[in-house]
């Protein structure tokens, strides 16, 4: 298994270089591939190259999930891998206070309801939101509780999220945060965070920074 440790800040820069764009183009493919109104032929045609370029890919492959074979790399992560063509992605600001900021764009690879984001997507935003903020202000745990009130329903297009701590208690650290878009807040969320017990036993040196 890799370790960042091993990888020189030169080879992540060069992998960021080679991915970030390789990714944004299967991105666009996914939003392609929802709104395309080519005709059967063309379909045919481009599912036969598609599973061309497949084939390809896999002749050589991590064993298992990315971050399994990249510890502290999180690539792979669904709201804001950078080889993660399922992630928007989100690139998220932060302050050692606890407070997280990001703005985005959903599109048609994110609907629930015709033109609205899906409930679940803006409930997977926000929780990454709100264990960054935990992350940031030096309270990293994992989601014990997630509680979402749906204000009104939130369009697909340019959104921003933002989440913030609210109280820590020992092991446990309370965050909230929001989706919003020009017209205000249209999801709001409360989450718990609770350091895992096999990240107690490490050393105050050895604590993790995150579970993102």
């Amino acid at each position: 298994m890799a370790d960042t440790e091993d990888i020189t800040p030169e080879q992540v820069e060069r992998e960021q270089a080679l991915y970030g764009p390789f990714t944004e183009v299967v991105r666009e493919l996914v939003d392609a591939t929802i709104r395309t109104q080519i005709d059967e032929d063309e379909a045919r045609a481009i599912k036969d190259e598609l599973e061309g370029i497949v084939e390809r890919m896999r002749t050589r492959q991590l064993d298992g999930p990315y971050a399994v074979n990249n510890r502290g790399r999180h690539w792979g992560n669904t709201v804001v891998g950078l080889r993660n063509a399922v992630a928007p992605p989100l690139h998220i600001d932060r302050e050692s206070t606890g407070r997280v900021w990001s703005s985005f764009h959903l599109g048609a690879a994110y609907e629930g309801p015709p033109g609205l984001v899906h409930g679940g997507v803006s409930a997977l935003v926000l929780d990454q939101l709100l264990g960054e903020a935990t992350g940031a202000g030096g309270r990293p745990g994992m989601t014990a509780s997630l509680t979402l009130i749906y204000r009104r329903a939130t369009p697909l297009g340019d959104l921003r999220g933002e989440a913030w701590i609210e109280r820590t208690e020992g092991i446990k650290t309370w965050a909230r945060g929001n989706l919003s878009d020009d017209e205000g807040v249209t999801v709001e969320a409360e989450g718990l965070f609770i350091l895992p017990r096999w990240a107690r036993e490490k050393p105050p040196q050895e604590q993790p920074t995150s579970f993102e």
